[in-house]
């Protein structure tokens, strides 16, 4: 893999400028035989290791022309995610600006798992926020919201269970039917169960004329199975 210079390492004399090192990055992914996840992972990493040192402005401001002037969203949110330094600069308003556009489910899963999920986790945003989202006219920021639940429960990611906070995100979207939201609802009450099945449970009681018959459906399965579905599903 190609390696950027000693002399354009931020910190460094020569060090490029943010535009600059944005460029670079774009022209190492594009020079890519095949975009899979495995080889776009390893140019972003590659920056990570070289960008440590960098201010986190810098970083910040690198992954935010990827972001608007390249299209991407996967090689600037993991930037942003795996700087400290840039991570504790997320607001309101710069992930506002990141997740600007979403128009997809993979855009909006990769936007608030790894930004958007992880920066209310740590309070570097407020509930009001993400409650915003919930109650957004855009079906792409409304699943944001319920995806952002993800974060606060999943262990492998550092999740460390916090009902209160995602049970109010569902409650905002119980009787929103628009597909992609009742799919995120799901998944935000199965990654719930782990750690704390009967406020699960409650929620379906309390809700079931509410709820979508695909959420019922699908976090019984999970209480009673451990599984979604008696099949492997394509997407949740």
């Amino acid at each position: 893999m190609t390696r950027p210079s000693d002399a354009s390492l931020p910190g460094r004399s020569g060090g490029l400028r943010a535009a600059e090192i944005a460029s670079e990055i774009d022209a190492r992914l594009r020079s890519l035989p095949a975009k899979d996840t495995p080889r776009v992972r390893d140019v972003r990493r590659a920056w990570s290791r070289d960008l440590c040192p960098a201010p986190g402005q810098l970083v910040l401001t690198v992954a935010m022309i990827l972001r608007r002037r390249y299209g991407y969203r996967f090689v600037p949110y993991e930037l942003i995610a795996n700087h400290p330094g840039a991570y504790r600069l997320l607001t309101e308003a710069r992930l506002e600006a990141f997740g600007h556009g979403l128009d997809s489910w993979s855009a909006v899963d990769t936007f608030a798992r790894t930004l958007a999920g992880p920066a209310w986790r740590d309070r570097l945003i407020a509930d009001d926020v993400i409650l915003k989202w919930a109650r957004s006219p855009q079906r792409w920021w409304r699943r944001a919201a319920l995806v952002s639940t993800v974060a606060l429960n999943v262990r492998s990611k550092g999740g460390r269970g916090d009902v209160r906070r995602t049970l109010r995100i569902c409650r905002c979207l119980v009787d929103d039917h628009d597909d992609m939201v009742e799919k995120a609802l799901s998944w935000a009450l199965r990654e719930l169960i782990v750690h704390d099945q009967q406020a699960v449970e409650a929620f379906l009681k309390t809700n079931e004329r509410r709820l979508g018959a695909r959420i019922t459906r699908e976090v019984r399965n999970k209480l009673r199975t451990g599984l979604k579905t008696p099949h492997p599903a394509a997407h949740r």
